[in-house]
């Protein structure tokens, strides 16, 4: 029988590249590294994020059906679950499709929406057809719908590490409502494998994913 990784305590995260310089002003060393931690994923994320454009529509539908294989093997039978999902832009995998048949199976659904800056997201519960408006970044959300607490949340990644830290857009919001949560979902990162990076230089405030699945499968 193998373990949930929500059961595993996730530890604070530390920068690798930092590590030798030891405990002496531990805070104050992540605090001073932490402009040249942002300007490094600035870039990375510009650099990935330009790649994924690049990709042809086609490949890109390719990829995602891969990608909803593998949500698939990892999540097992979705009936009675609440899966929050996220709506695709900038090249993200468009898994609406799966997320169609996930309800077809008897799953929930729902989206993440964005109440404030620097606040955590809600999800409102969603199926196809719901009326939706523009959020942030004119990302459509759910217009109505209940606040609900997801069972699963899969939370879409510019790029990630093999610690399974998550490079965002640099807003932080699944940061911050991962930590606010009451209780913790089975969290999954999905990308692109060409997005591995060796490290993001996890800082305390980054929360690893409990698993990642790219076109090449699950890790």
């Amino acid at each position: 029988m193998t373990s949930d990784p929500r059961d595993r305590v996730a530890p604070y995260a530390s920068p690798p590249c930092f590590m030798h310089e030891g405990d002496d002003g531990g805070a104050a060393n992540i605090e001073s590294h932490w402009p040249e931690v942002r300007r490094f994923r600035k870039a990375q994320r510009e650099r990935i994020l330009a790649e994924r454009l690049s990709i042809p529509a086609a490949t890109r539908a390719d990829m995602a059906g891969r990608i909803a294989a593998g949500l698939d093997a990892v999540i097992g039978d979705p009936h009675g679950r609440t899966i929050g999902l996220y709506w695709p832009f900038r090249g993200e995998p468009d898994l609406r499709p799966w997320l169609a048949a996930t309800i077809d199976r008897g799953a929930g659904a729902a989206l993440p929406v964005v109440v404030e800056k620097n606040a955590p997201l809600i999800f409102r519960a969603y199926r196809p057809g719901d009326a939706l408006e523009r959020g942030v970044w004119n990302i459509p959300v759910p217009a109505a719908g209940a606040e609900v607490l997801p069972d699963i949340v899969i939370s879409p990644l510019v790029g990630f590490d093999g610690g399974n830290y998550r490079l965002g857009y640099g807003g932080g919001f699944y940061d911050r409502t991962l930590a606010t949560l009451p209780r913790r979902p089975l969290v999954i990162g999905i990308g692109y494998a060409f997005s591995r990076l060796a490290t993001i230089h996890p800082q305390p405030h980054d929360i690893p994913m409990d698993r990642i699945v790219t076109e090449e499968g699950p890790l």
